[in-house]
C-alpha cells in the first residue's frame, strides 16, 4: 500500500494521506513521502493547484506517538531524534507555502496537533461539517509549540492560545469563524466543493498566481511601507508578462484570453 497517493486530474494534483489505520499520522514515512512530492511539485509546471486530503475516518491525527516513544529509547533520551523529527516536519510544512501552486486542505473527521498545523500551513482549506480541530498535545503533557507557529499565523493570539493551553477541540463552523479554514460544507459535498475551488484557481494565469503567492507570504511579514515598495516591484514584473498584456487586451475586447502559460 502506498502511504501517500497522488492522482493528477488535468492541472490539479491530489495528494491523499493513505494510512487510515494510524489516522494518517505524520510518521517518519509519511513526512518523507510528503516532502518528496512537494519537492517534485515545486518544479512541475503542468500542475497549477494541489489538494491535500486524508483516507479513512479522519484527515490527520498529528505525529506518530508510537514512533516518538520508540525514538526516546536512545542514550540521549531521544534528544537527537526529536530534534531531527521536528526539523523535518518544519521543513515539510514550510514547503507547502514555498510551492508555486496554491495548496488546498480538504479536511474531514479530525485534524489534531501537527494535523491541525498542516491545515494552517495550507493556503486554503475546506472542511466537512462536523470536523474537529485541535492542538491538544497539552492534554498528554506536550505543548504544541511547533503547530503553534502555523496556528498563530492564521487566527488571533488569544484564540490560538486558548486552543493550545486548554487542549479543547473546535468544530468546523468555529474554525471558519476564526479563519483557520475558508468554509465548512456538508460532508457529502466536500470533494465537489474542494475540486470546484481548485478548478477555479487552475483556470487563472499560472505565472500570476505563482508570483502572487510568493508576494503574499513575503509582504505579510513586512512593515507597511516596505510591503508597498516590495509589492509595487512585483506588480511591475507581473505587468511585463506577455500573458498579462494579453489578459488585459482580452478583457478590453470582451473575449477569452489566449494565454501561453
Amino acid at each position: 500500500m502506498t502511504i501517500l497517493e497522488r492522482r493528477d486530474t488535468g492541472a490539479i494534483a491530489h495528494l491523499k494521506l493513505n494510512a487510515p489505520e494510524r489516522i494518517n499520522a505524520l510518521s517518519d514515512e509519511m513526512l518523507a513521502a510528503l516532502q518528496e512530492q512537494f519537492d517534485l511539485l515545486k518544479t512541475d509546471t503542468t500542475i497549477r493547484v494541489v489538494i491535500l486530503s486524508g483516507e479513512g475516518k479522519a484527515f490527520c491525527a498529528g505525529h506518530d506517538l508510537k514512533q516518538m516513544t520508540a525514538g526516546r529509547q536512545s542514550e540521549d533520551g531521544g534528544k537527537a531524534y526529536f530534534k531531527d523529527l521536528f526539523d523535518r516536519c518544519a521543513r515539510m510544512m514550510m514547503s507547502i507555502q514555498a510551492l508555486p501552486q496554491p495548496v488546498i486542505a480538504q479536511v474531514h473527521g479530525i485534524a489534531t496537533a501537527a494535523g491541525c498545523q498542516m491545515v494552517a500551513s495550507c493556503d486554503l482549506a475546506i472542511a466537512a461539517e462536523g470536523t474537529r480541530f485541535g492542538v491538544n498535545g497539552v492534554n498528554i503533557g506536550l505543548f504544541c509549540s511547533t503547530p503553534m507557529v502555523a496556528l498563530s499565523r492564521n487566527i488571533s493570539r488569544k484564540q490560538a492560545f486558548e486552543m493550545l493551553s486548554t487542549g479543547q477541540f473546535i468544530d468546523a463552523s468555529r474554525a471558519a469563524e476564526l479563519g483557520l479554514i475558508n468554509r465548512a460544507v456538508p460532508a457529502q459535498d466536500l470533494s465537489q466543493e474542494t475540486h470546484a475551488l481548485a478548478e477555479t484557481l487552475a483556470s487563472k494565469l499560472g505565472a500570476a498566481v505563482k508570483i502572487g503567492k510568493q508576494a503574499f507570504y513575503e509582504q505579510i511579514q513586512m512593515p507597511l511601507d516596505q510591503a508597498y515598495a516590495y509589492t509595487g516591484d512585483v506588480m511591475v514584473e507581473n505587468m511585463l508578462y506577455r500573458d498579462t498584456e494579453e489578459g488585459i487586451a482580452a478583457f478590453i475586447e470582451k473575449r477569452d484570453p489566449d494565454w501561453d502559460q
